[in-house]
């Protein structure tokens, strides 16, 4: 009797572990944090190849669009070239936003330098994108970004992004790592001689982002994210959230230009606002 006891003690000590082991995901409280730096990765690096198409644009070095609107950079950030012969490669710009320069709620401080390898529309052609003690909102941003012109089709123009040695350091000193592969193609506006209407789409791809303490979270694309030109942030789209704690959707909402998103938790079932 006093075996068959232990017997049954252990088997209910084993079984409570394991119902605690798959519970962890539900009843741990969901990381805000982790879910706002990969968002802050996904939105910074598109906010930044806005800035490389506006740039090349007004240096005869995207193709033969124009734009009368309004620069995506802003006027308070101080742009150089190494060289403005029109087709000569590589060009390499500087864009210095000083100790802070704002556009559209958005402040940006620090340096960008970006480079390209030929003109962005061209099949075979990169932008690089590198950050110097650079900050959004706040947020210091570093690594290294690179678009790779992937065209198979000119009325669809797509480009694989590749972020690398990436990092985010919050106002309260929290510092995420992340790196990945997206790829991006544009869906609207490629005919005309405008950069206000075109619209890009993230399609797919995978992104991890780290904290020091070892806690992971990979990010994958589940219904493209949509970011218009027009607009600073993602607007739509879906990425599946998998991590240490995080089990679920993210959600960019209904294209509304607004830097607002939900993330529903998969295990407890419950919805968290996220925003930039």
């Amino acid at each position: 009797m006093k075996n068959l006891k232990m017997y049954f003690f252990a088997l209910v000590l084993v079984s409570f572990i394991s119902c605690t082991k798959e519970d962890d995901k539900s009843t741990e409280n969901v990381d805000s944090e982790m879910v706002g730096a990969n968002m802050t990765a996904d939105f910074t690096s598109e906010l930044d190849f806005n800035s490389g198409i506006d740039i090349a644009s007004n240096n005869s070095s995207y193709s033969s669009k124009t734009t009368n609107e309004a620069s995506v950079v802003p006027a308070c950030a101080t742009v150089t070239v190494n060289n403005t012969t029109p087709g000569v490669f590589p060009k390499i710009f500087t864009v210095d936003f000083g100790t802070g320069c704002t556009q559209n709620g958005i402040t940006r401080s620090g340096i960008l330098t970006i480079t390209l390898s030929g003109y962005v529309m061209t099949n075979g052609s990169t932008m690089t994108i590198e950050r110097s003690n650079y900050y959004v909102n706040l947020r210091k941003i570093e690594g290294t970004v690179v678009y790779t012109n992937e065209t198979t089709n000119v009325a669809i123009p797509q480009w694989t992004r590749t972020l690398t040695n990436g990092k985010i350091t919050l106002p309260n000193g929290a510092v995420f790592t992340h790196s990945g592969t997206r790829t991006v193609k544009q869906t609207a506006g490629v005919s005309t001689l405008l950069l206000g209407d075109n619209i890009y789409e993230v399609i797919s791809g995978t992104h991890t982002v780290n904290r020091p303490n070892g806690s992971t979270l990979t990010s994958t694309i589940v219904e493209p994210l949509i970011k218009k030109y027009a607009c600073n942030y993602i607007s739509q789209g879906k990425l599946n959230l998998q991590g240490t704690v995080l089990d679920g959707v993210l959600d960019y909402g209904n294209n509304n230009c607004d830097n607002l998103a939900t993330y529903y938790h998969n295990p407890n079932g419950q919805t968290y606002n996220v925003n930039l």
